[in-house]
């Protein structure tokens, strides 16, 4: 069947690591896709800002004219030039004239992703998106297809690879975040500006994607509460392991419902300590785990590859095989699933745990003291530990679940006591019963 067909028509935009990827493996594969799907798939056009700087590409292939050929005679938009412009007026030219899209793009999936998925609704075209959260792994497509019908209470993962080798470095060897930080760089892990990893912002765009899907809910970066790792210390790490926990950078996604029944959607990333014995705990280096927790499927765990150019371009290739499907049978991939349009809810209000260490006073009632204002604010102690004396007097206390302004609120009455020299650290606690 496949070679009485026309053939799939697949422009890439951007042929960077990823991109350099997909075209040689589309190349080098002709019989194998054209049997996967149906029909041959033929690169018609490589959009690049320098062609010069791809001298292994056909020169055939490379234009500097993205806009012509999203605008040509081609099937499917592959896009893998990140950012929000022009990427996003490409992929709506794309999708309002009909032509399918795959993307990685997950800053623009977090920021613009409605837009785009109307566009497409209104013209009949696919997109897809597996590649934009958790490189390899294939995540998005269940939580989009296989869990479709199934209710997720919560997704909690690992998906940015920079700062979970920075994180489980610091734990292994017990370095100091700017040392770990320079290792990293050296090793190709972190990104010459490594802002948008360490502070958060490539999580919190996956934490959006992740959410949107899960809970039936447009969500967007700006709605993910974000925190990054560059205040993590070496005593945050020692704490951790005393309790036998470890530090990982979180996306948390997950449902909220009052006493009253009503719900709400939370999305939040920041550091965290949590068990050893938790799943999540054992993903080291620069790879990726997102943990699902649903209703009828239970407990399930993806794991593997978060980024890099191969594991990457397999999740590309993966997405532009079903869409050469759908376009072979005339039919049509996933819609955009927003029926349920829960509202966000403010980091505040969001029920969360606090390990917090002080440095205090080596005198009588410094522990009431304490206590007192966990009590005014309604917060209860899960563990308390105090150690040292004198200059080295310190206070370390666990909570149990409250809501985040409570416990803040907390911390800053605290740090006002006469008692207490410095509140050394504070860091949220997951993955546990409180």
């Amino acid at each position: 069947m496949s070679q009485d067909r026309e053939p799939i028509r697949v422009a890439l935009l951007g042929c960077g690591t990823v991109g350099t990827e997909v075209l040689r493996l589309l190349q080098d594969q002709p019989d194998e896709f054209a049997a996967r799907t149906g029909a041959p798939m033929l690169v018609t056009g490589v959009a690049v800002r320098r062609p010069h700087k791809h001298p292994d590409v056909p020169q055939h292939l490379l234009t500097t004219d993205a806009h012509a050929l999203v605008e040509g005679d081609v099937d499917v938009i592959v896009e893998l030039i990140g950012g929000i412009e022009p990427a996003r007026s490409l992929l709506l030219t794309a999708l309002k004239s009909g032509k399918s899209v795959v993307t990685a793009n997950k800053a623009l999936l977090a920021e613009h992703g409605s837009e785009l998925y109307a566009a497409a609704d209104a013209s009949g075209a696919d997109i897809y998106f597996e590649a934009a959260v958790a490189g390899a792994i294939p995540l998005l497509r269940p939580l989009r297809e296989s869990l479709a019908g199934d209710r997720i209470n919560r997704v909690m993962g690992i998906v940015n690879g920079t700062t979970n080798y920075i994180l489980s470095a610091m734990d292994s060897t017990g370095a100091g975040y700017s040392e770990t930080l320079d290792e990293a760089g050296r090793l190709g892990y972190a990104e010459a500006d490594p802002t948008a990893d360490v502070d958060g912002f490539d999580a919190a765009a996956k934490a959006a994607i992740l959410a949107s899907l899960a809970f039936h809910t447009r969500v967007t970066a700006s709605d993910v509460h974000r925190e990054g790792i560059s205040a993590v210390t070496p005593g945050d790490i020692a704490a951790a392991r005393t309790l036998d926990r470890t530090v990982k950078l979180l996306a948390i996604c997950e449902r909220v419902v009052d006493e009253d029944g009503t719900e709400s959607v939370s999305a939040r990333v920041h550091p965290a300590m949590i068990p050893r014995s938790h799943p999540l705990a054992g993903v080291g280096d620069a790879f990726n785990a997102v943990f699902v927790e649903a209703e009828a499927a239970g407990q399930l765990m993806f794991y593997g590859q978060g980024a890099g150019g191969a594991p990457t371009a397999s999740a590309v290739l993966g997405d532009l095989v079903a869409v050469a499907r759908n376009l072979v049978v005339a039919g049509r991939g996933p819609r955009e699933s927003a029926h349920a349009q829960l509202p966000m809810r403010p980091m505040g209000m969001t029920p969360t745990r606090y390990h917090i260490s002080l440095d205090v006073a080596d005198k009588p009632g410094v522990l009431s003291q304490v206590a007192a204002m966990f009590n005014e604010h309604d917060v209860s102690i899960s563990v308390v530990r105090q150690q040292g004396r004198g200059a080295e007097a310190s206070l370390v206390v666990v909570t149990h679940t409250a809501p985040d302004a409570a416990l803040k609120s907390t911390v800053d009455k605290i740090a006002q006591l006469p008692v207490v020299r410095e509140v050394v650290s504070v860091m949220r606690v997951e993955g546990e019963s409180s």
